[in-house]
């Protein structure tokens, strides 16, 4: 596989009425190739008042571009099937955990997908579901199935017919003047999120121990990649001669070149794609790679196909929500300051986004001395911004709750603090009242005042926390002997506390008055 590269930068461009890629009429000895890249993609619907992304205009892309060059490959490089507001939703009485999503790949003709750190959000059970249900190819070099006693690789079944999901796959290609070519393709995922039924190899090693196994077994390798923009650097460094990385994770646009090797990362949420043209040269073995980002916007035409789907889960998720006092697409805040959501920032600071849920939580129980929340009931990994819709709320905190409000003691209050901050990095960091400072260091204070362990402080937090089930937090239940009372359970829609979503809709609308 010895050859050279040309590398051809085109800066990003706006999908107005021009072609996506034109039909390639290469010199004799060459063949053109092309790969629309999307990753960390939730949403199969447009955001943003339906003015960017879309699953729907994603498909029109594709599609388009595999007619007029049927050596297309619409690829997904991880993060789909979670988090989504659609996960909280149960159809034919059972949770939808990502069906939405493949149902909308499978009418937009994905060709390839890699699992992201999200996959492994949701269940053993619904996993292999989606897994099932998928028509598309799913690569998985160094993520495991793990049983008790073995680990084997996941697995994908069709009627009575079970196969592996293979460590890298072969794509051949064959020009309409009879050149062949063939890529290979190797997926790799960071391995960040430990549940219980998967393992991981370390991403780098096993890509190149994989390269080395089939690099002269086919003309080109491309990677696909989900891991850190930092990992993707590495990994172009450690194999000079791979031919494109194709990552995600980083939900924001990242393209730069190491060496030969273009790294890209399309915008989350299908706001941007990756369309990338290589040409390959069989008499020298070169190849142009031609990389540029195209955004997915009004401009965009949607396939019919995949919009059907799209619209069949808006209604049902419409008329879900409606029944529990949702206007999904009603706009909350017009204009202001994006709301970070992204799990690497709201488990280790406070956000834009975190603070609003606060201060929403103190204007919903005013009698409260201070507000808790787990940065874990935060699951967008996103940044909204404005508009910002009911909907964006909903998808924010997917899994809603209502308020619930305790008495505690001073003692049991600052050990929730410690372990809050101890839990830095995972979804038990807590998020609280700028009332509340660490300032001294373990000296927790409410208003500059420190904490009494044996005074009683009305406290407001999510209802999930007061299960105990949150990290390291299990001591944290209504049978604590340190709670001395708990208030009752508003669940009447007409009370803000009964869904913290609701709570912050409502602020936010009072601000405004």
């Amino acid at each position: 596989m010895n050859r050279f590269i040309i590398l051809v930068v085109i800066a990003a461009t706006t999908l107005a009425s021009c072609h996506t890629s034109q039909k390639v009429s290469t010199p004799h000895g060459k063949i053109a190739f092309n790969f629309i890249q999307i990753n960390d993609v939730y949403e199969i619907a447009p955001l943003e008042g339906g003015k960017t992304g879309g699953m729907a205009r994603v498909a029109y892309l594709s599609k388009r571009m595999k007619a007029e060059n049927p050596n297309s490959f619409l690829v997904m490089a991880g993060d789909f099937l979670s988090p989504s507001v659609y996960n909280s939703l149960k159809v034919d009485g059972e949770r939808v955990r990502g069906r939405q999503m493949v149902e909308a790949m499978n009418a937009a003709g994905t060709d390839i997908a890699i699992f992201g750190n999200h996959e492994f959000d949701i269940t053993e059970k619904e996993l292999q579901q989606r897994i099932n249900e998928s028509s598309f190819a799913w690569i998985s070099s160094n993520a495991f199935h793990k049983t008790a006693n073995t680990q084997q690789p996941f697995i994908k079944t069709h009627g009575t017919i079970s196969e592996p999901l293979p460590e890298y796959v072969f794509k051949d290609m064959k020009s309409v003047d009879g050149v062949q070519l063939r890529v290979g393709f190797i997926g790799v995922v960071l391995p960040f999120n430990k549940a219980n039924y998967v393992s991981y190899s370390d991403p780098l090693e096993t890509f190149e121990r994989l390269y080395n196994k089939i690099k002269d077994s086919c003309d080109l390798v491309v990677a696909l990649t989900h891991q850190s923009m930092e990992d993707d650097i590495r990994l172009a460094e450690r194999l000079p001669n791979l031919a494109l990385i194709m990552g995600g994770h980083e939900h924001d646009m990242r393209k730069q070149l190491i060496g030969n090797v273009w790294i890209l990362k399309a915008h989350a949420n299908a706001r941007t794609a990756f369309i990338t043209n290589v040409v390959f040269d069989r008499s020298n073995k070169s190849i142009e790679v031609m990389p540029r980002l195209v955004e997915i916007n009004e401009k965009v035409p949607v396939d019919n196909v995949t919009q059907a789907v799209v619209d069949k889960w808006n209604k049902i998720s419409n008329e879900n929500f409606a029944s529990i006092g949702f206007d999904a697409h009603a706009v909350v805040l017009q204009k202001g300051e994006p709301l970070d959501g992204r799990e690497s920032e709201v488990r280790s600071r406070p956000t834009s986004l975190t603070r609003l849920v606060v201060k929403a939580m103190e204007w919903a129980a005013p009698e409260a001395d201070v507000a808790i929340v787990n940065s874990g009931s935060i699951r967008v990994d996103d940044i909204l911004t404005m508009p910002v819709t009911q909907y964006d709320f909903l998808r924010a905190l997917p899994f809603g709750g209502s308020l619930a409000e305790v008495e505690m003691k001073g003692a049991l209050l600052r050990q929730i603090l410690n372990t809050g901050e101890a839990n830095r990095g995972i979804g038990g960091f807590l998020q609280y009242s700028d009332k509340i400072s660490d300032s001294a260091h373990n000296e927790w204070t409410i208003n500059g005042m420190s904490i009494n362990d044996s005074t009683n402080y009305r406290v407001v937090l999510t209802d999930f926390l007061l299960t105990g089930g949150e990290a390291n937090l299990d001591y944290l239940t209504d049978k604590n002997p340190m709670i001395s009372k708990v208030f009752p359970v508003r669940t009447a829609v007409s009370d803000p506390r009964s869904d913290i979503r609701l709570a912050i809709i409502r602020y936010v609308k009072a601000m405004k008055n």
